[in-house]
This record gives structure tokens, sequence and C-alpha cells, in this order.
């Protein structure tokens, strides 16, 4: 029973710990989309002003290589995001099934 108060300890701080990085790769997913989003428009308005067909200009754009390179920031912040969010759940079935090996074994006792 030690084992599990301990192991029940363990992953509540495990799952303290992983809200506060999911706060702040929250943040850095924001940023990244954000930084991609200005990037994206300012070389829109650029190629516009140089007299680019605008049916072309969404393929140009995302083409250059420092917009591609937002771009896959943006999709790795929000994949950072997304595994950390998963860390929560799984840490919370963890608590859960600890929780339920502990009322057994109070009941057993």
């Amino acid at each position: 029973m030690q084992d599990l108060v301990k192991e029940l300890d363990e992953q509540r701080k495990t799952l303290t710990k992983a809200i506060g990085i999911l706060k702040k790769r929250g943040i850095e997913k924001a940023e990244t989309e954000k930084n991609y989003r200005i990037a994206v428009a300012k070389e829109i308005l650029k190629l516009r002003d140089e007299g680019i067909p605008v049916t072309i200009i969404s393929d140009l754009v995302r083409g250059k290589e420092e917009i591609a390179d937002l771009k896959m920031k943006r999709d790795i912040a929000e994949t950072m995001y997304e595994s950390c969010l998963q860390k929560i759940y799984q840490t919370k079935l963890e608590l859960g099934i600890i929780e339920r090996q502990i009322e057994a074994e109070r009941k057993g006792e």
C-alpha cells in the first residue's frame, strides 16, 4: 500500500509539472503561429506589389524557404503542445488506476 501511495504522489507531481510545461508550449505554439502568419501576409503584399499574378502567389509564398521554415517551427510547436497534452491524459489515467488499486487494498484489509 505504501508503494501505491508513493506512486500516487509521484504521478501527481508529474501531472503538475506537465501542466506547467503545457502552458509554456501553448505560448510557444501561439507565437510561432503569429510569426508564420505575419511573414505570409508580408510576403503576399510584397508579391502583389511586384505584380505577380494572384493565382500563383500562395504557392510562391509557401515555397519560400523562410516561410517554409516558419511553418515547420509552427508545426513542431503544435506537435510538442499535443504531446504534452497526451502526457497529461496518460498521467490522469495512471492516477485513476493507482487510486482504484489503493481503494481495493483498503477494502481488502
